[in-house]
């Protein structure tokens, strides 16, 4: 299942409040972080994606 951008950002968030528990262990609190990175390397490449197809869109208009 696909998720939006938005999404993604609120998952992210999610991730970060539990990393900002005092009491998380270590090999969690891991998890928790690889999770955030991979979440915000995929909203990321959906913002790329995004300014690409604008771009390409734009190109078209002009023509």
């Amino acid at each position: 299942m696909s998720t939006t951008f938005e999404e993604k950002l609120e998952n992210a968030k999610k991730v970060l409040e539990e990393l900002s528990n005092p009491e998380i262990a270590l090999a969690d609190g891991m998890k928790k972080y690889t999770q955030g990175i991979e979440l915000l390397k995929e909203a990321s490449k959906m913002i790329e994606d995004a300014k690409l197809e604008y771009e390409t869109l734009q190109k078209s208009e002009e023509k």
